[in-house]
């Protein structure tokens, strides 16, 4: 399902479109199926199983995400030095303190956060130049 799909079930839903569904099975109709089901010959489902396999090998692979590799190489690039080392220290910190007290007082969400910002900002123009 597509994301126009979605949206177009959404809007049908919301504009109160009547809703149309299929009356149930009377319990006749589904011991009639049961009998005549046990009368016929099982078919083997493995000659359609086939066509299914065939169409996902023809189906191209999908190219390698560079970005996380773009990304690692930033963080650890001269640019992103600052963030780097004040993350680690927080780091170190916080360990330091679980060790000690059980429990830290701190966590290193903000150093983080910098840090990751910083290599999504050096990250991005190589990409993009690679996407080209």
């Amino acid at each position: 399902m597509g994301l126009a799909d979605f949206f177009s079930d959404v809007y049908s839903t919301l504009a109160g479109q009547p809703v149309e569904a299929e009356a149930p099975a009377s319990e006749e109709q589904d011991t009639q199926d049961q009998d005549t089901s046990k009368d016929e010959p099982a078919e083997e489902e493995s000659a359609e199983d086939e066509p299914a396999e065939e169409e996902e090998e023809e189906e191209e692979e999908e190219p390698e995400d560079i970005k996380p590799k773009l990304e690692e190489e930033c963080a650890n690039s001269k640019e992103c030095a600052p963030a780097k080392h004040h993350y680690e220290h927080c780091v170190e910190r916080v360990q330091k303190q679980e060790e000690e007290k059980g429990k830290a007082e701190e966590d290193c969400v903000e150093e983080f956060f910098h840090l990751v910002h910083c290599a999504n900002q050096c990250a991005a123009p190589k990409l993009f130049a690679a996407l080209k």
